[in-house]
């Protein structure tokens, strides 16, 4: 632990920053409690799932601040549960759409858009695809491989690492750190790519149930806790962030990471209640739709 090593701006520091957390876990809980008493069944869990991407990687970072040799297991923690919101992502916009059924009949003529990020939002020519029940099953299978592989990865990490085989910051060839982290980076893409493809089919359809501002908060939790978790990682590996005695460059970059992430996992909780707090009708089914529109036709 660093706390006895700590001056008092730094303990200061220590104890703002787990407060932030304690009132992220806070206003989660109460959100919860919102979330559990008002939204229908069908939707509960995967909203609460959800909402509770930003209250774990705070408290991981918070363990992670406080104990620094526990970083390993707090990332992956962090990183496993990240992984299955993903997945609940993609879930909670065809939810929202009144489930697949409902789905696929109001995009019975549609195409899903596929030359959209991470993977092929430079491959302009790429045909559309319709959307069917298989196209479906293979997005929610993209992101669903992720939610199943990460934790595999996670437990093979570890097991690796009590045989002194896996070495969180050695990206030699001969490491196996290096080959997982690819691997891992090669089926993130593939798990973001579907919730992109579906996000741009359903953007406009959901507009009045705050998706875009929704998606906004899923990308910066994203972006926080991979990318920028990544950068600092390469600069501390090269010795930009220079070492601190009793820390090295790498055991402060990663205790950079946790403080950094304290606070913006704070600021996303709160936006979150926000947007996520408030009360809205479903949409109404295709066929009253198409009758409303004949209507309109024949008053004149």
């Amino acid at each position: 632990s660093l706390s006895a090593g700590l001056d008092l701006p730094g303990r200061f520091l220590f104890a703002i920053l787990t407060l932030m957390t304690l009132i992220a876990n806070l206003v989660f809980i109460e959100e919860a409690v919102y979330i559990y008493r008002k939204i229908p069944s069908s939707k509960r869990s995967i909203i609460i799932w959800i909402n509770a991407a930003a209250p774990v990687i705070a408290t991981t970072s918070c363990v992670g601040m406080w104990i620094p040799r526990s970083t390993m297991f707090t990332d992956f923690t962090a990183a496993v549960f990240f992984s299955i919101v993903i997945h609940k992502f993609l879930m909670m916009m065809i939810t929202e759409c009144g489930g697949q059924k409902l789905l696929l009949k109001r995009f019975e003529n549609g195409h899903f858009k596929i030359s959209t990020g991470p993977c092929c939002c430079c491959c302009l020519c790429l045909p559309r695809v319709r959307i069917t029940r298989r196209t479906l099953f293979w997005l929610k299978l993209g992101t669903f491989q992720f939610a199943f592989l990460r934790p595999v990865l996670v437990f093979l990490s570890i097991v690796l690492w009590t045989n002194g085989n896996y070495t969180l910051y050695n990206l030699s060839p001969k490491g196996a750190a290096i080959w997982i982290s690819c691997f891992v980076g090669v089926l993130t893409i593939i798990a973001l790519w579907p919730v992109a493809i579906m996000f741009q089919q359903v953007r406009t359809l959901l507009i009045s149930k705050k998706i875009i501002p929704k998606f906004a908060l899923y990308q910066f939790i994203l972006i926080l806790n991979h990318l920028q978790a990544a950068i600092i990682n390469i600069l501390a590996m090269q010795r930009v962030i220079p070492c601190v005695p009793p820390l090295s460059s790498s055991a402060r970059g990663a205790y950079m990471t946790h403080q950094l992430l304290i606070m913006e996992m704070f600021l996303i909780t709160l936006i979150s209640r926000v947007v996520y707090r408030r009360r809205y009708d479903d949409l109404e089914p295709p066929e009253c739709t198409a009758e409303e529109a004949g209507d309109k036709q024949q008053a004149p």
